[in-house]
């Protein structure tokens, strides 16, 4: 997707947007100083560019009883473009993966993975671990959250 240029009024929307996703775009164009068509339409163009990815409601972990946060170094016994692919359709079906960064340097991908105990995250390793390809796992286990953001910096 090409960078798209961006004004002060589109940083607004996607600013407000960012802070509350449920806001309507009566509120919306208010917040902004737009007329609601206009809103309407910048906010749609924002959309059908691909700026504004998806619209989603975020969870929290620990009220779902799955508090921890472990950081998994997965590496493959190949990295031929067969292997890669298998791995990462394979790692989509693992729930519990919530990020996962294919990476240059001493390891291939990067998880972020969600557990409720060490005890869980021991049956979550082994599914890891049974993965084709998979050749050696190395597990972080994060103490606590310093920063956990969701919104985008945006500079004009």
């Amino acid at each position: 997707m090409p960078y798209t240029q961006l004004d002060a009024i589109d940083h607004s929307i996607l600013n407000k947007l960012q802070k509350n996703g449920r806001l309507s775009n009566v509120q919306l164009a208010a917040e902004v100083g737009l007329s609601e068509s206009a809103c309407l339409r910048r906010v749609k163009i924002l959309e059908e560019s691909g700026v504004i990815d998806r619209y989603v409601m975020l969870i929290s972990q620990t009220a779902i009883g799955k508090p921890d946060n472990v950081f998994v170094r997965v590496t493959l016994d190949g990295q031929q473009r067969e292997k890669l692919a298998a791995f990462e359709t394979d790692i989509t079906r693992v729930s519990e993966v919530m990020e996962c960064y294919l990476m240059s340097g001493d390891f291939d991908y990067l998880l972020r993975v969600i557990t409720r105990d060490n005890t869980d995250y021991v049956r979550i390793h082994n599914k890891l671990t049974s993965l084709p390809g998979v050749m050696r796992v190395q597990s972080s286990f994060a103490l606590r959250t310093v920063l956990d953001k969701t919104e985008m910096p945006l500079e004009i």
